[in-house]
């Protein structure tokens, strides 16, 4: 279990240091915006849907390391998806992150935050970015706030 632990938390840092998918996106056609005051986490999602599908969707902000890994992981899962699978990888997402239950082995990458659930605070850290993601799917303008 120890092993375990020790790879989610090098693939944490690695999507920490080494973010994927971040930066602005030029066919952005849908934006939201999140912010956990809390931890200080401020994000920009920008997406390109197109026939109900997430072309791409890329990030932008600043927090901790397990927003920002998150939000990494988040836009890598979610690319090229419909929404309706984006919506169901949400709610797995939310169980995972809130119980520390569900199909880890089915869950790939997802699985790294299987343990933030011991950890309230990180929670919201962890969803902030799958939040924002629900709102540009709910096409919400208003901004996610994890208070």
């Amino acid at each position: 279990m120890q092993d375990i632990r020790e790879l989610y938390q090098e693939v944490i840092l690695d999507h920490n240091q080494n973010p994927r998918n971040f930066g602005p996106l030029e066919s952005s056609n849908s934006d939201a915006e999140g912010v956990n005051p809390l931890c200080g986490d401020h994000l920009k999602l920008h997406a390109n849907l197109e026939n109900d599908r997430i072309k791409d969707i890329h990030f932008e902000g600043s927090g901790c390391a397990i927003f920002k890994a998150s939000s990494s992981i988040m836009t890598e899962t979610t690319k090229g998806k419909t929404m309706l699978e984006a919506e169901a990888l949400f709610q797995q997402f939310h169980v995972l992150v809130t119980t520390g239950e569900g199909e880890i082995e089915a869950m790939g990458k997802m699985a790294v935050m299987a343990g933030v659930y011991q950890y309230p605070a990180r929670v919201k850290c962890a969803s902030l970015a799958w939040h924002t993601l629900k709102n540009i799917l709910n096409k919400s303008t208003a901004t996610v706030t994890t208070e």
